[in-house]
């Protein structure tokens, strides 16, 4: 089976044929950098960074772009109450962000253009509007796109120009020829970052910004285009609007657009008090849960953060590593080049619409099926077995590479778990080994109430017990 995506464009799934045989190009929507990055960010950078990690493992040449809009109304405002010029302001969100989107084991795109480093690209862009009669500047400085001048306006979102036209407040700029116009180029207030023009100072509006970078770095039309679908309308609409206005081609071929993180079943809005921020949660939970929670369903499907979505994400990732380290235990080793029924039902579940829901059930399933083949293997002196083995570690370090997940050293990962565990409740770890030793006097005297007890104390801090043949080891859940 061959990739398929679903395209917004037309509201179905596509065979994905790229432009340029053996070659990618993507361009994705960043964040405006003035203020902290949220969870909904985070889950957008997530999922198109394992697009980009798939894309490259089906050997394709890809060019990424991802943005940072850094000249913005809402960066204005915020300097204006702060005080801090713009360019600090914006500087500081962007090493922000990046600290966190390592902590989440981003790759970097190949290219992260600024909208203020590409100034002249846009006043480039507005001028060829202008030009070709799509855009018109009025006294005073602003520059708008035309609607009227392009036919296919409300293509990506469905809507119907009249009727907006009809919705609209007609008296809203009696500057504009139609009230569906759009700002491309705003004047110079006093105060605000500007830059000389043909049509005075000022700066750029939100939506010419990608439409110049991705000509810049991509070209007239690209493969992939992708963002939050809070972004199809208006931003992506008049993106294409733009574009397509300007080159009289298609801009995009795929439009992909990642769902909503909700909080708690609730949409997340600063005015229900419920904006979680990507460094609040990663001082609760380890790197690798978020970004496994933030792939736990399909990538267009709204998404519900919880503590119990993350708990349940926690243990299911911590039963991916003691399979692991029971493999490593076993003596399994990468193995050349093969690959297992884990690796090609991962790969079926990518190659439809970059599934990694269904991705992750796959792994789940080869743990189970695993475990139980360890359990059998008594002492693996069986060849057959030892190579059904190097096959899971293969296929699961494959897959690994790909989430972005499970990559870490089992003994690494669970003591750090172990660690913070400790760290955040107060334990001190000579308790919890003085407390094992009374289970196992206890179960020694068949004092069976007085082991359960204890193995209940310890499983209401969250502390989970392993008996073994080699004696009890113990792990927070």
């Amino acid at each position: 089976m061959g990739l398929k995506v679903y395209n917004t464009l037309h509201g179905r799934k596509e065979k994905f044929v790229p432009l340029n045989e053996g070659k990618v190009k993507m361009y994705v929507c960043g964040p405006t950098v003035y203020d902290t990055s949220h969870i909904g960010h985070a889950r957008s950078v997530v999922v198109f960074d394992t697009i980009f990690r798939w894309l490259e493992n089906l050997h394709y040449e890809v060019r990424y772009v991802r943005n940072f809009t850094d000249v913005d109304d809402k960066i204005i405002k915020k300097s204006n109450e702060t005080g801090v010029d713009c360019k600090t302001i914006t500087e500081k969100y962007i090493d922000e962000f990046h600290d966190e989107m390592d902590a989440l084991n981003v790759l970097r795109p190949s290219v992260e253009p600024k909208a203020t480093e590409h100034i002249r690209h846009i006043i480039d862009f507005i001028q060829m509007l202008i030009d070709k009669g799509k855009a018109y500047h009025v006294k005073g400085g602003d520059v708008y796109f035309s609607l009227d001048s392009f036919k296919d306006y409300g293509k990506l979102s469905g809507r119907n120009p009249d009727d907006m036209r009809a919705g609209a407040r007609i008296a809203v700029d009696e500057k504009k020829k139609n009230p569906l116009d759009f700002t491309l180029w705003k004047p110079a207030k006093p105060g605000e970052p500007s830059w000389e023009s043909p049509w005075g100072k000022g700066r750029p509006g939100w939506h010419i910004e990608c439409s110049a970078m991705s000509y810049e770095y991509l070209g007239e039309s690209f493969d992939i285009h992708g963002g939050g679908k809070d972004l199809i309308f208006p931003h992506h609409e008049n993106e294409i609007a733009q574009s397509e206005a300007v080159f009289g081609r298609q801009f995009v071929k795929y439009w992909i657009h990642n769902g909503f993180v909700d909080i708690n079943n609730e949409k997340m809005s600063k005015s229900l008090g419920n904006f979680t921020m990507i460094k609040e949660v990663l001082e609760n939970y380890s790197p690798e849960v978020i970004r496994m929670f933030l792939l736990s369903k399909h990538y267009r499907s709204p998404i519900d953060y919880s503590e119990d979505s993350m708990k349940e994400i926690s243990m299911g990732l911590d039963r991916i590593y003691a399979f692991i380290e029971r493999l490593e235990n076993a003596g399994a080793k990468i193995d050349g080049s093969k690959k297992g029924e884990l690796w090609g039902d991962f790969s079926h579940a990518m190659n439809d619409d970059f599934n990694s829901a269904k991705a992750l059930a796959s792994v789940f399933e080869a743990v189970k099926k695993g475990n139980r083949l360890l359990d059998d293997a008594n002492g693996l002196k069986d060849g057959d077995t030892q190579q059904i083995l190097n096959l899971f570690y293969n296929d699961i370090k494959a897959v690994s590479n790909i989430l972005g997940v499970f990559l870490l050293d089992p003994q690494f990962y669970f003591k750090a778990k172990k660690d913070k565990g400790m760290a955040d409740k107060a334990i001190d770890p000579a308790e919890i080994q003085d407390l094992i030793r009374q289970r196992a006097d206890a179960r020694k005297n068949k004092d069976f109430s007085r082991a359960d007890e204890i193995r209940d104390h310890l499983q209401n801090l969250n502390i989970v017990l392993e008996d073994g043949p080699e004696g009890t080891t113990w792990r927070f859940e």
